[in-house]
């Protein structure tokens, strides 16, 4: 690991003008992801700007009835929130699922949402990767790529987002806030992660030196019966292969509204907004979750070894959705 500044901020401001000061610092939270990539090289930053001891830990319920979630909030105190298991179980579901204990404690809100790929070429700086390195190359569309997008890849990248909490998110309209030198701003989640195309190495649609500040995910009823399910190659800490954030409001055996989110099939978490529209005001039955989960899966465009995906998120669809319809009917 090469040599780097550190600065603690006082305030937001304070972060803010560091950024703008340097452009080669980086933002640490946790550092659970962050410092790995610095040891192996990936991540050289000049400056490391420590925004842990801001006040943006809170989570709270704001007048218009959403729930605003800082940056520096814990995963562990996400995950374990009265309002949030309550309202978007779904949410402290997938951030339960989403690393140990001992990483949760550290992992922030505003990290988990910048934290990047696990791409086993990303993370070797021996190996090429447009990525990491513009117009290297995608040595993983002919190599090592069981794990890798089905859905919105290109041919310079097929990497994975790797974020569960990001998967509920997206499925509940999260929108993301952040500061800048010129003043706050917000970007919906479905706009903060880029199309992957020509710039795999371009991430997110954050401004240049923002600093992301919270969430805010507005009411959503249908969040209160809503479930994440991960599929991954171990039962202990692992990244998924496969995941589902599923939210169902089912009256007289009609699909009211339901949300979907795909995880582990993209450059970003994927919603499922075809299958969405396949399922509103129709039956809620098993038949009708394949075919809508199929009308999703139409677009994928699979490599030699991880064509598995397609069945894997068309039966996570069925089963996600059958549990429930079964208990919304309880």
């Amino acid at each position: 690991m090469r040599e780097f500044g550190y600065r603690r901020a006082d305030d937001v401001q304070g972060a803010v003008a560091l950024l703008a000061a340097d452009p080669g610092a980086r933002l640490l939270g946790g550092g659970t992801n962050l410092v790995d990539l610095m040891k192996t090289g990936v991540e050289r930053p000049a400056l490391l700007i420590d925004v842990q001891d801001l006040p943006l830990d809170r989570i709270e319920v704001t007048a218009d009835g959403a729930l605003h979630i800082g940056a520096t909030v814990t995963n562990s105190d996400l995950a374990a929130d009265p309002e949030v298991r309550r309202r978007y179980p779904a949410l402290a579901q997938a951030v339960l699922s989403g690393a140990s204990g001992q990483l949760r404690n550290m992992a922030t809100v505003g990290g988990n949402l910048l934290q990047r790929t696990r791409c086993g070429y990303f993370t070797d700086p021996a190996a090429p990767c447009n990525k990491r390195d513009p117009g290297s190359g995608c040595p993983a569309i002919g190599g090592e790529h069981h794990n890798h997008a089905i859905l919105g890849a290109s041919a310079h990248c097929v990497a994975v987002h790797p974020s569960d909490m990001a998967v509920a998110l997206a499925a509940f309209d999260a929108v993301v806030t952040y500061e800048t030198s010129d003043g706050p701003g917000e970007l919906p989640l479905a706009e903060f992660y880029l199309p992957v195309g020509r710039t795999p190495h371009r991430e997110t649609a954050l401004p240049s030196g923002a600093l992301i500040t919270g969430l805010r995910l507005p009411p959503a009823p249908v969040a209160a019966v809503s479930r994440y399910r991960k599929v991954r190659e171990r039962a202990s800490f692992a990244f998924a292969i496969g995941s589902l954030a599923a939210a169902l409001d089912v009256r007289d055996g009609t699909v009211q509204e339901v949300r979907l989110a795909f995880g582990a099939v993209a450059s970003r978490p994927w919603r499922a907004r075809a299958a969405e529209r396949a399922l509103i005001g129709g039956p809620a039955s098993a038949e009708a979750f394949a075919a809508a989960a199929d009308a999703e899966l139409a677009a994928a465009e699979v490599l030699p070894h991880n064509g598995y995906k397609v069945a894997l998120l068309r039966n996570l669809v069925v089963a996600v959705l059958t549990e429930l319809t079964e208990e919304a009917a309880r």
